[in-house]
């Protein structure tokens, strides 16, 4: 139920912050994301005036919050083109875009693979719920590569077994900094999320869910190198927050503390992560497959800038 309006005065001591970031540090009660909700569609004004989530606030600013309830989401089919890797009467492997969201959320009801996925087969499985339809795990928005999808609630089940008994098997290819020394290595550190900046997960606390990371170095560049990562668990930003931990970020993450710019190089519009190959069980008859995405057409140029 909508409530009445919320009035605040920003102090100089959040001057700078964002402004959806300054809204949950005052009302705790609201999550971010429904926060940000609020400021997208126009139920939060600063000084009179929309602003986006992203806006640095400013000592003396009146903000007005007008809570209200969150529009319902809905995974309507549209159509947007979609790569099949492979298909058969269980399973669709998609080769996922980097920037396309998995399934709608907080901010997000449309342009999602789940969307497109609707317009293209129409009935997949409902195990995971109206909203993520077929959906058995996700990559992250900037991720590119493969992605499997349930055809039927019987494949659901049985992939999502694979998952939960570490059968099935994610290989990922990644562009990190500077020169990593081994050629091969194990990282096992616990991930919680990040308790000062809660849009970043950590490996720097005692607490948190177990996670390893297996790589393998393919190639040295001056100042970068290129790894195939294998994963035993799908921790939310596992790769990315375990290559930074040992001074590795992968290149173009912003968020776990890669540069923006790269002195000779263009920009990079994503990060360098890729789901290059997965290996599983097909859900009725057992039958192996490895399915493998060739790395995106963008992450090739970018590569062949360093040669």
């Amino acid at each position: 139920m909508a409530g009445a309006p919320l009035k605040i005065e920003l102090t100089p001591q959040e001057a700078g912050k964002r402004l959806d970031l300054v809204l949950h540090q005052r009302f705790p009660q609201f999550s971010r994301a429904r926060l940000q909700d609020w400021i997208k569609s126009g139920h939060v004004l600063v000084n009179g005036e929309r602003r986006r989530a992203s806006y640095p606030a400013r000592s003396g600013d009146a903000v007005i919050v007008e809570p209200a309830d969150l529009a319902p989401l809905n995974a309507a089919p549209e159509e947007i083109p979609l790569t099949i890797l492979y298909e058969d009467e269980d399973v669709v492997a998609i080769d996922k875009p980097a920037g396309m969201v998995v399934h709608a959320g907080a901010g997000i009801h449309s342009g999602t693979l789940v969307n497109a996925l609707l317009h293209r087969f129409g009935s997949l499985s409902r195990t995971a719920g109206e909203l993520r339809p077929g959906i058995v795990h996700r990559l992250d928005r900037y991720t590119s590569g493969v992605l499997l999808v349930a055809k039927n609630d019987a494949a659901h089940q049985r992939l999502a077994e694979q998952f939960a008994s570490r059968q099935v098997e994610k290989t990922y290819l990644a562009l990190v900094h500077s020169r990593v020394k081994q050629d091969r290595a194990r990282i096992e550190k616990p991930i919680a999320r990040d308790p000062k900046q809660r849009v970043r997960m950590t490996a720097r606390l005692a607490s948190g869910r177990a996670a390893w990371s297996e790589y393998r170095v393919l190639r040295r560049f001056e100042g970068f190198t290129l790894l195939e990562v294998r994963i035993g668990t799908g921790r939310t930003h596992q790769i990315r927050v375990h290559l930074a931990s040992i001074g590795h970020p992968v290149v173009g993450d912003r968020l776990y503390g890669a540069p923006a710019k790269i002195a000779g190089q263009p920009t990079l519009p994503r990060y360098f992560l890729h789901a290059h190959r997965i290996k599983f069980a097909q859900p009725s008859t057992g039958q192996p497959f490895t399915i493998e995405s060739p790395l995106a057409p963008e992450l090739v140029a970018w590569l062949e800038q360093l040669t």
